[in-house]
């Protein structure tokens, strides 16, 4: 006997913005200050998001991924601007997508924690950061989760900050970063699965 009514299965929930940050060309590609960027391309690699789209203002991929027993609906973003500029396209896409900021995740470099540390906030200032600087002024609130991705400081004294975030991870660093870049994957896994507050318990131990 055919049933009246058929279950369907729960809708997926509402969308997540999750932007890394970086500086687009091939130059770049593999600097300290790019780690958003590499953040967001080894996420969508373990989740199979592979449908690359360009935009004017930048580089999407859209899809669901099942975490917490949940489809869940994101959208994935690297900003087609330097990374100073990175508010525009970022709020270009928070208003396309009609994105609440509690729903953003910006992923970043930080010179504050050493090499290897991740951390998750539910908001705060720039921090020095060129990169969020930008979108903070742009969106008109700090109030958006993000996840700091440590590269630490120069060891030499004298070695300016801009020439190590724009140099490449050395031989000796790789081990770190790419720790660090999974354990960050756990973090977005985390936080989208179980909640921020959950993935901030877990991740900033």
């Amino acid at each position: 006997m055919t049933p009246l009514f058929r279950k369907t299965p729960p809708p997926p929930r509402e969308l997540w913005l999750i932007v890394g940050l970086g500086n687009p060309g091939s130059r770049y590609a593999r600097s300290r200050h790019n780690a958003g960027y590499m953040c967001l391309e080894r996420w969508a690699a373990r989740h199979h998001l592979t449908e690359e789209r360009r935009k004017e203002y930048a580089i999407i991929v859209e899809g669901a991924v099942r975490l917490g027993g949940r489809d869940v609906r994101v959208l994935l973003a690297k900003a087609r601007s330097f990374m100073n500029e990175s508010g525009g396209p970022v709020a270009e896409l928070v208003r396309r997508y009609h994105v609440p900021p509690a729903r953003l995740i910006v992923a970043y470099d930080d010179l504050d924690l050493p090499l290897g540390k991740v951390r998750l906030r539910e908001r705060g200032s720039a921090g020095g950061h060129n990169g969020m600087k930008s979108i903070i002024e742009r969106l008109g609130t700090q109030g958006f989760p993000r996840l700091r991705i440590g590269i630490g400081r120069p060891n030499e004294p004298r070695a300016g900050a801009i020439g190590h975030v724009l140099g490449n991870f050395n031989l000796e660093e790789q081990p770190a970063i790419d720790a660090a870049l999974d354990a960050a994957c756990d973090a977005l896994d985390c936080t989208l699965g179980e909640g921020l507050a959950a993935a901030m318990n877990r991740f900033n131990g």
